[in-house]
């Protein structure tokens, strides 16, 4: 399976809590800029897992997720866990 990228992540967190505030992940990389800063709270990423846990197989829990605070850190998350139902 192939590895879930930053665009991908992205056009998730749109889809399930709307537009990033203050940043544009089009024309810039957000792979490190806080959660919270983009303007995505925990619920946002729990929503955006469930899909994922739905369309992918995901497996992540919820306490793991929350704790997560940039985009490269929930990237290495998912992709793990896509690694690992591949294995």
């Amino acid at each position: 399976m192939s590895e879930f990228t930053l665009g991908e992540l992205t056009d998730k967190l749109r889809e399930c809590a709307g537009e990033a505030e203050g940043h544009d992940p089009d024309t810039e990389d957000v792979s490190d800029i806080l959660f919270f800063d983009l303007g995505y709270d925990s619920l946002a990423l729990l929503q955006v897992t469930g899909v994922l846990k739905r369309e992918r197989g995901v497996q992540l829990p919820d306490d793991e997720v929350i704790g997560v605070q940039t985009p490269r850190a929930l990237l290495e998350l998912i992709n793990n866990s896509l690694a690992v139902r591949a294995a």
